[in-house]
Formats: structure tokens, sequence, C-alpha cells
């Protein structure tokens, strides 16, 4: 047991420092210069021949946006339950959609019908719901962890998750050291560079992890109790250090960043302490009387504000949605009425103008030379490596079984929604070039959709084991 206590500080010790060592020298590197503006960049001109030009009403701002909205879900939904019908979570399938209608299919073979579809000056448009829809979904994640399970497992799970987030971050600074000359845009720092890099390849998507879970009937078993407190643990944590990399990369100067970091232990204190139990009662007082309306307005303020404070402390909107939903009451009756009124609207309208947006800025064919592609081979290795290995040796050590420490891993390493996310705040920020973008996108699809074989190969594995033993 002792041996156990003292592996927590060892590895988070070794690796923190081992990230301090590269941030150090990375900041010897030269900062790319930005290049002379260039003339930008137009899209391909609609002909004469391209009949939908000649349908005036369809340019109008909100017909167009319409549009927009309905082929997204219908190309979300068709590609959702394809993804069903090979055991994929249709979550890989609404990204690859999102995919196709980007630049990467639809703007590659019907440039002027994707010029038309998707006009640069509607994007600002699409990106607006696109962040409603997360803030949403992020409040519905926040609500779906179970603190009590944390606590309960708590030593194994921080144990596994930690360390699930330190290899992978550590290695991700490492690979940053060698990208950076190449890969950073102008003027971005080694710093920013480094500690985005190094979160995106942390990020556990827990509730794509919760589902897979959840149909493979793994729920209260040892394994699916496990996999989700790790799960959980990991969400919170790496949800707190995007907001702490967020902030020193937005204030720029120590100085800043410490006041930034300050007035976000302030802000999650407040809504702990004072906000949460505040919250309780007004929300369970409406509906014991029947004001379930009066409820909900309450809960809607919660969210707004505390993603207004989060964006003006300079955490960005999406953690204090989070937040939100972790301070919401705990009773079940409560949940299902708050999940009731958000998730169709979020999951099946909001979610998939995410995925398109996402699609719409990722350009594969920014990947035109081999040595790309290598590159882009070696961010996946770094990403498995780390998180699938990382989880996997780590849940061994604290006593697993290796079908267990293996299961475990796979698990954790699926990134999908959650990656999208914290790519695009990257991408927003002007951290992470779009070459980089588009292969780090392609990691989170990769490494999302090899959870279930993985854990179909440990199931037949242990089958064949017990054959042989019979």
């Amino acid at each position: 047991m002792k041996k156990r206590l003292l592996l927590y500080p060892a590895i988070i010790g070794v690796f923190g420092v081992l990230i301090w060592v590269i941030l150090e020298q990375g900041r010897l590197l030269p900062v790319k210069q930005a290049a002379p503006v260039a003339a930008a960049a137009t899209q391909h001109a609609a002909t004469t021949s391209d009949w939908w030009q000649y349908l005036d009403n369809l340019k109008h701002p909100l017909s167009l946006l319409l549009l927009q909205i309905i082929v997204i879900m219908l190309v979300a939904r068709l590609f959702g339950i394809l993804a069903n019908k090979i055991k994929q979570p249709a979550v890989v399938g609404e990204i690859i959609a999102g995919v196709l209608l980007g630049p990467s299919l639809l703007g590659w073979t019907m440039p002027s019908f994707s010029a038309f579809l998707f006009p640069a000056e509607s994007l600002k448009t699409l990106q607006f719901l696109s962040q409603i829809g997360l803030a949403f979904f992020m409040f519905i994640v926040g609500m779906e962890l179970d603190i009590s399970k944390i606590r309960n497992k708590a030593h194994d799970a921080v144990m596994i998750s930690h360390a699930s987030i330190i290899v992978p971050f550590f290695l991700g600074v490492w690979l940053a050291y060698y990208l950076f000359t190449d890969f950073a845009p102008a003027g971005v720092s080694f710093l920013a560079f480094a500690l985005f890099m190094g979160i995106a390849m942390s990020i556990t998507a827990f509730p794509v992890l919760a589902r897979i879970v959840q149909e493979r009937k793994l729920t209260g078993t040892p394994l699916g109790t496990m996999a989700i407190t790790c799960a959980a643990a990991d969400d919170v944590t790496a949800w707190c250090i995007l907001a702490v990399v967020v902030a020193i990369v937005k204030a720029g100067g120590l100085i800043s960043a410490l006041i930034t970091m300050v007035l976000s232990v302030v802000f999650v204190a407040v809504m702990l302490t004072a906000v949460r139990p505040w919250l309780a009662r007004t929300v369970n007082r409406h509906i014991a009387r029947g004001r379930q309306k009066a409820a909900i307005s309450a809960v809607f303020l919660t969210l707004l504000l505390s993603a207004l404070a989060a964006e003006v402390i300079g955490i960005h909107a999406l953690f204090g949605a989070f937040l939100a939903g972790v301070i919401m009451p705990q009773e079940a009756a409560v949940k299902q009425l708050l999940t009731d009124k958000l998730e169709d609207v979020s999951v099946l309208l909001l979610l998939p103008i995410f995925f398109v947006f996402t699609g719409l800025r990722t350009q594969i064919g920014l990947l035109n030379e081999s040595h790309l592609w290598a590159i882009c081979g070696m961010i996946m290795l770094v990403a498995v490596a780390g998180k699938f290995g990382g989880s996997t040796l780590t849940a061994r050590l604290m006593g697993q079984s290796w079908r267990q420490s293996v299961s475990i891993g796979a698990l954790m390493n699926t990134r999908g929604l959650m990656e999208l996310v914290v790519l695009n705040i990257g991408y927003d920020l002007g951290i992470l070039s779009p070459g980089i973008f588009a292969m780090m996108v392609l990691m989170a699809l990769a490494t999302t959709f090899m959870t279930g074989p993985l854990l179909d190969l440990v199931a037949f594995s242990e089958r064949k084991k017990g054959l042989m033993a019979a």
C-alpha cells in the first residue's frame, strides 16, 4: 500500500520536472515572424451553369442559414447511423460528416456549390450557433459527473486519470519542441504552442466513453465503474488545466496570468460554496410547488451567468458552462428534467453544426506531401502511446488485471468531441496552424474509432483463453 501511495507523487513529479525542462529549452527556439500580408484566397467563383445561383431567395442570410442547418442535420444523421452500423459511436460518423462537408471533400469536388452553401460571410453565424450548442452540451457533461463515484474510488481513479494526463501531456510538450519551428503560426510563443499540444494529447471524451460503457452493458461492473470514475476525474482535471492554459495564453504576461488564475480560483470557489446551495434550494422549492418553468429559468440564468463570468475572466465560456453543470442539484428528477429540456436540441441540432464548422476548418488537402503524413502518423503514435499506454500501465501498477488495464486504457484513449472543443479553442486563439489542426482532427477521429475494436480484441482474447482453459 505504501508503494502505491508513493507512485502518485513519483509519477507526477518526474513528468512535471521533464515538462518544465522542455519548456525552458523551448524558450530558446526562435519565434516565427509574420509573413507579409498577401491577398486573401478567394472562394471558387460560381459559373452561369450553377443553377442554384438563380434562386435569389436562397441567398438571403436566413434562408441560407436554414438550408445549411437542414443539410448538416441530414448528413450528420446519415453518417451517425452508418457509424452505429459498424459498432462505432454516432459521434464518429458526425465528425466524419463535418469533415466531408468541408474543403476536404465537398470543397474539393464541388467548389462552386461549397462556396454557395458555406460562403465565408456565413461562417460567423455558424460559429455562434455551434458555441451555444457546445455550452449546452458542456452543461450536460457537467451534470453527468457523479462526484460521489470519484470519492468512493478516489485513490485508484485519481492515480490512473492523472497519470493518463501527465504522461501524454509530457509527450505532447516533447513533440511540440520538434514541431514548433516548422508548424507553429507566426508570432506564437513556444510556451503557448507546447501547452496546447500537451493538453490536446491529454483529453478523454467523457460523454463518448460513458455511452460506450452503456452500449456494451458494462455499467455497474467493476471495469465500467472504474472507467467512468477515471474519465470523470480526468475530465475535471483536464478542464481545469485547460482553463489555466487559456488564461496564460490570453494574458500574455506573468502578472496578467496570475491575476486571471486568482480570479478563476475565486470564481470556482464562489460557484461551489455560494451558488450551488442557493441553486439547490431555489430549484427544489420551485419544483415542489409545481413551477417547473421558474426552476428552468433559474438554471438557464445560472448557466449563462457562469459562462459569461468565465469568458470575462479569460478562461473561456465553455468552462463556465461545464462548472454550472457540476453544481446542479444531484436529485435524479431535477437532472432528468434538465436533460430532457436540453439534450435533444444540443445533441441533434446544434452539435452537428459544431462538427461541420470544425470540418470547414479542417483542410486535409494541406497534407500534400509524404513527410506531412509521416508527422501526422507521429502525432497519432504519441497520442496513443501517452493516453493508452499511460492509462494501461498505471492501472496495472494499481493492481488491475491485464485485461482490465488494457480495457481502461482503450476507453481513456477515446477523445471524440472533447478533443475537437480543445482544438477549436486553440485554433481560435491562433495557436494551432491549419496544418496541425487538420492532423489533430484526424488523430481525434482515429483514437475514437479504435476504442471499439480494442475492446473487442480484449473480449476475444478473454473468450479464447476461457476456451483453452476448458
